[in-house]
């Protein structure tokens, strides 16, 4: 059956992934390149999902790699563990909005160049599946579709510049023969039946933005909020569409937006939070410059709990098609849910898990 290669494991996509990639592949078996620091926690995780998932048990090798080094930073052991390696399950990036440039290239630009190269030198790989980022989108003023990605945009920080990059490389890879699909999920929430998640970030900081003002909470209005979208996702959808797709012929060459094909409003968002938080919203309307400027004042952010950089997010002119999504995935029962149907769940696991925080793993 041969085996998977995967990066960006024990994060929040990748733990969820593997066990479902395993179950539709009898007999194949998985290495996870794992940094050194994050070894621990992914024998953790590992021994987790094996106690609740047998199938799993006695098929994962986890290596001690790291993506931005030659070779993945495999030893010459190791290294002899991927000649059986049909597939590459690229995750593996930094995921913070506010990060800092050379972190940000290093980890998603240069680590999916090294991930290529090893691609290059497997005799039995069968496909490339690249997770990138609807937010490969920057700044575009409209729909962007599926195939499209060189359209001139600008981008509101590194971690959005770097996905492009990351997306140009295995684009051109692809162009030079390399079989791959690209997977560009949203803003991924928890997991729409249970609301479980690892992170509280994206539509997060508005909720914790809400619970932190009285009763009547004041909500800055940097944008027509019954037209700007939130692209978001839940996690479960995410595993279930790339488990999906990724065993289609079809799917090769392909390029997929994971995310709502009908998303939220902005104005949605914030009723629905506000309504499950016990919360009046007054709506008062502030540039986005200025919105920035008062939220990035000292002591601001903390209070708050609403970074300067997630204001843009309100305002972001971009909508996403999901036409190869949708039709790829009709029949197969794989549908993204309507975000009303989940958001309770996300703020009661939130409220319910104060241990968690917005720099958690990914």
């Amino acid at each position: 059956m041969g085996a998977l290669l995967m990066t960006g494991f024990p994060g929040f996509l990748g733990s969820a992934l593997l066990p479902r990639l395993l179950a539709r592949r009898p007999g194949a078996r998985a290495v996870c390149v794992v940094q050194p620091s994050h070894l621990a926690e992914a024998r953790d995780r590992l021994d987790a999902i094996e106690a609740a998932e047998p199938h799993v048990a006695g098929r994962v090798e986890l290596v001690e790699g790291d993506v931005v080094a030659p070779g993945l930073g495999l030893s010459r052991t190791d290294e002899e563990l991927l000649e059986d390696v049909t597939e590459v399950w690229h995750l593996a990036a930094v995921y913070d909005l506010a990060v800092d440039e050379e972190v940000a290239h290093r980890v998603n630009v240069v680590g999916t160049d090294r991930v290529l190269d090893v691609c290059r030198t497997l005799p039995r790989l069968k496909r490339l599946h690249h997770v990138s980022t609807c937010y490969v989108s920057g700044r575009h003023d409209g729909v962007m579709r599926e195939d499209e990605l060189e359209m001139g945009q600008e981008f509101r920080n590194h971690y959005e510049s770097t996905k492009y990059d990351a997306e140009l490389l295995v684009r051109r890879a692809m162009a030079a023969g390399l079989p791959a699909t690209i997977y560009r999920p949203g803003i991924v929430v928890g997991d729409s039946r249970t609301g479980a998640t690892q992170k509280l970030d994206g539509p997060y900081f508005l909720a914790t933005f809400l619970r932190r003002q009285p009763l009547v909470a004041v909500v800055p209005c940097v944008a027509d909020p019954d037209r700007v979208r939130f692209g978001l996702v839940p996690r479960d959808f995410v595993v279930d569409a790339m488990d999906q797709l990724s065993v289609l012929d079809a799917s090769v060459g392909r390029t997929y937006a994971l995310t709502d094909p009908d998303p939220p409003t902005v104005r949605e968002l914030v009723d629905v939070f506000a309504a499950r938080l016990g919360r009046r919203v007054v709506w008062v309307p502030m540039p986005l410059s200025l919105a920035r400027l008062v939220v990035s004042l000292p002591l601001a952010e903390r209070l708050t709990g609403l970074p300067v950089e997630a204001l843009d997010y309100f305002a972001s002119p971009t909508t996403y098609d999901t036409t190869h999504t949708t039709t790829d995935l009709a029949g197969t029962g794989v549908t993204c849910p309507r975000f009303t149907e989940y958001a309770d769940r996300l703020l009661d696991y939130m409220v319910e898990h104060p241990e968690l925080d917005s720099a958690a793993m990914v």
